[in-house]
């Protein structure tokens, strides 16, 4: 009977993790950045056609078009500074706003110049929009590591912990069939206490199971198994369920070790994220200037 209500109890459903990105968001965001690829490969494919001229026509307005979209890219940290602004839309549209105007305004822009170099101050203007698209692609990874998916809220360590506290609570009776692996799980709970004055684990900690994680996870996973062919061995019950009871684990070690990725690595992510703040926001302002002086320069002469 103990051994059925195990076996039982490992065939519940995990609740999922608050933390948890959504499998639909991500397969809709990897979507979007294949489209992206195929329009840049396609309009650099078709360039020496010569079908677009930036100088009038639908080239002239693709660059018009596209410098109001990245100039719009301002409103963002505008609207999380403003709470007054929170009748026009909640931060989440807004970023995502950002993050779409973000890609499609140097998508106009390449299209504009038709994949081609021309002056100085158009170079210039090109060169930082795509270094500002390029670099907010990088910012978008670092931001989902320590925010609360696109709502803006960031994640707080002690937050994290807690999260793998509720995991460990989670499948009481995986202890039964398979103790030694649980014991591993818990010692590298342990080891993500990280300081309480801080409330952080620290670089070094950080890097290192960056390096490790995945031969973390294989080991655990291949110990997972071997423990489970034995109590199979004296179980008919384990026997019986051993594929499912298999998949449940694995799928149960790898959240918890995905999990212990993301409060070991928070620290490291978070530094990276300051470090981001820093690169961004000057190249940015030079896109804005480069920009404003290719369009006089154009207008101009």
């Amino acid at each position: 009977m103990a051994n059925t209500a195990v076996v039982g109890e490992l065939s519940k459903p995990e609740s999922s993790s608050p933390f948890k990105t959504s499998k639909g968001a991500l397969d809709n965001e990897f979507k979007g950045y294949v489209l992206l690829a195929l329009l840049v490969a396609c309009g650099y494919l078709w360039s020496d056609s010569e079908l677009i001229s930036p100088e009038y026509g639908v080239g002239y307005w693709l660059g018009i078009i596209g410098g109001v979209l990245m100039l719009t890219l301002l409103l963002y940290p505008v609207r999380k500074k403003l709470r007054l602004l929170g009748v026009l839309g909640s931060t989440r549209a807004w970023f995502q706003m950002h993050m779409l105007f973000g890609l499609l305004g140097p998508l106009m822009i390449l299209y504009h110049c038709n994949f081609q170099l021309g002056s100085l101050n158009s170079r210039v203007a090109l060169y930082s929009t795509l270094l500002v698209a390029g670099s907010g692609i990088i910012g978008r990874f670092l931001y989902s590591t320590i925010h609360r998916g696109l709502s803006g809220k960031k994640i707080s360590f002690s937050e994290l912990q807690a999260d793998l506290a509720q995991s460990v609570e989670q499948n009481r009776g995986l202890a039964a069939l398979t103790p030694h692996l649980v014991t591993r799980l818990n010692k590298l709970s342990a080891e993500m206490r990280g300081c309480e004055v801080t409330d952080s684990l620290g670089i070094r900690k950080s890097l290192r199971w960056t390096v490790s994680h995945r031969f973390v996870q294989v080991s655990l996973l291949l110990t997972a198994r071997k423990e489970l062919r034995m109590a199979a061995q004296k179980n008919d019950a384990v026997a019986r369920d051993y594929d499912r009871l298999l998949r449940t684990i694995f799928r149960y070690v790898r959240d918890y070790t995905r999990l212990i990725g993301r409060v070991a690595q928070f620290s490291f992510y978070e530094r990276l994220f300051s470090f981001w703040h820093v690169f961004h926001l000057p190249i940015f302002y030079l896109l804005v200037v480069s920009a404003l002086f290719h369009v006089l320069a154009v207008h101009m002469y």
